[in-house]
């Protein structure tokens, strides 16, 4: 798999950008901002990028949603939950990012559904609690995780839509459902795996 990182943005959101080594189709994960950034790495991977995908509707994961979809194309995909965030942004998350304009996704995923892209399967797990439409992106032996789960962190559950109770249960269908040896990619900082999260993030460990 080809993967690519890239923190984008004031909040420094990782934008994932990904493909198939076989056919180069790919897919962009959370294009949060810095647009030119991003598209000059799907040219410089050369990367026919089939889908922008949201991991949640935050505006700090959505805002160059538009310029790349421009650039490439691409199919845009969030959860329904998080769908009227994009297309009606707050005027007061807009402002975090120095203006946002709405998105209408082109479609909406949800629990267990699969894109293809070349040789890779995108599986879809919708794990709600930091905003009603969050999921993870399971690819491989790769895990997306958006602001679900951290390295050594977990998302907040105290803005508008999140919930301390769903995050709960879904960062402990995480502990139960995903192996070990996984590699987390969250939507902030270092990438990880899921049995170092398990034996040293300090929020997991009050959930076993």
């Amino acid at each position: 798999m080809i993967l690519e990182t890239l923190p984008v943005g004031p909040l420094a959101a990782n934008c994932h950008v990904v493909g198939c080594p076989d056919t180069r189709e790919g897919f962009v994960i959370d294009p949060g901002g810095d647009a030119p950034v991003i598209i000059e790495a799907i040219e410089r991977l050369e990367i026919l990028v089939r889908y922008i995908l949201n991991t949640h509707g935050h505006v700090d994961h959505v805002a160059a949603n538009d310029a790349v979809r421009d650039a490439t194309g691409a199919s845009l995909y969030i959860h329904e939950g998080d769908r009227e965030m994009i297309e009606c942004p707050d005027p007061d998350w807009a402002a975090m990012v120095g203006g946002w304009d709405p998105s209408v996704p082109d479609a909406t995923f949800g629990e267990g559904d699969i894109l293809t892209v070349g040789s890779l399967q995108v599986q879809v797990l919708h794990t709600p609690g930091h905003s009603p439409g969050c999921v993870c992106l399971s690819v491989g032996g790769d895990l997306f995780t958006g602001d679900t789960l951290f390295a050594s962190g977990i998302g907040r559950s105290d803005l508008p839509g999140g919930n301390w109770e769903t995050l709960q249960a879904s960062l402990r269908r995480l502990m139960a459902e995903i192996d070990p040896a996984m590699r987390v990619h969250p939507g902030h900082g270092p990438s990880s795996t899921m049995g170092e999260e398990i034996r040293v993030n300090p929020w997991l460990a009050e959930l076993r």
